[in-house]
């Protein structure tokens, strides 16, 4: 059917201005002039051809056409923009914002995230690497994934896993003039630390290593490119079996010595209290769940 409707923006300003029964009130509210809704008024006046305000130097009344008109079309405005914030809410409740710790990320979490859109379709997921802990508060995130001891004060924290350390390198450091056979080969290769040098420290006292100075090497503060160091064969890492499952099971890394670190930290799911009350929230915190509880059963990540 066809409608023959005076300009919305001509409506807007009549049904304002009869809710306030002021044009400069209405003004506000819409974020014009005075002057523009008057105009506006005036055109749709003309447009339907009879008056809605009877104006005065003090007060604006509704004419018998304009009492009949308002009602209707602020009811018919309501509706529109209910209808609005219903999609907008629907919308915003399907989108997903996780933040992750990076080498959770590109070394454990993207091999899986087709399995979470296969089952979820209708979640918009958002994915932010950053190694900075994330502010509710402040930042536009409804979950992340952090590494550390935790917990952490004012958010909800699940532990997903704690992380051993065992060496790991390019199976070509098993071969040629120096090969790493025993712990004390340690000697003859470059040792890559992450952040500082006490996860070998920690290591080389668990084992019993002596006369080996686990100092040596470069200091990388970015997991990803120390792991990657360690597969183009520039030096042995200390990583964890269960985040480099993948680099393992494809042969980019080896594990020369079975002796493992333990360590306190680990990675932690965290969001603010009332957070799983959002449905796209709830459904990934529990299918990320499921997916390490997988991968522990299995003897690593699935």
């Amino acid at each position: 059917m066809s409608r023959r409707l005076p300009s919305l923006n001509a409506l807007r300003s009549f049904e304002a201005g009869a809710r306030h029964l002021s044009f400069t009130r209405a003004a506000e509210e819409l974020n014009v002039t005075q002057t523009a809704i008057s105009h506006q008024v005036r055109q749709l006046e003309e447009e339907l051809g009879f008056p809605l305000f009877r104006r005065s130097t003090r007060r604006l009344e509704l004419t018998p056409e304009g009492q009949r008109l308002a009602p209707v079309l602020t009811l018919a405005l309501d509706r529109v923009g209910e209808a609005i914030e219903a999609l907008r809410a629907r919308r915003r409740a399907n989108i997903l914002r996780v933040s992750v710790a990076p080498a959770f990320g590109t070394k454990w979490l993207v091999g899986r995230l087709s399995r979470f859109w296969l089952a979820h379709p209708e979640v918009e997921l958002e994915l932010r690497h950053s190694p900075v802990l994330t502010d509710f508060s402040r930042d536009d995130v409804d979950l992340a994934v952090r590494y550390g001891r935790g917990p952490w004060p004012g958010v909800v924290s699940e532990l997903l896993i704690r992380l051993e350390k065992v060496p790991v390198c390019s199976p070509r450091l098993l071969e040629g003039e120096r090969p790493l056979r025993q712990v004390e080969d340690l000697a003859h290769h470059v040792l890559l630390h992450e952040a500082d040098h006490a996860f070998w420290l920690q290591w080389a006292a668990g084992v019993g290593l002596e006369g080996v100075d686990v100092r040596r090497g470069p200091v990388i503060d970015d997991v990803t490119v120390l792991t990657q160091l360690a597969i183009d064969g520039q030096g042995v890492a200390l990583g964890s079996p269960w985040l480099l499952a993948g680099d393992l099971e494809a042969g980019r890394l080896v594990m020369p010595f079975a002796q493992q670190l333990e360590h306190p930290e680990g990675y932690h799911l965290v969001y603010p209290a009332g957070a799983l009350a959002q449905p796209a929230v709830a459904l990934f915190r529990d299918w990320l769940l499921t997916e390490v509880a997988a991968g522990a059963e299995g003897g690593g990540p699935a």
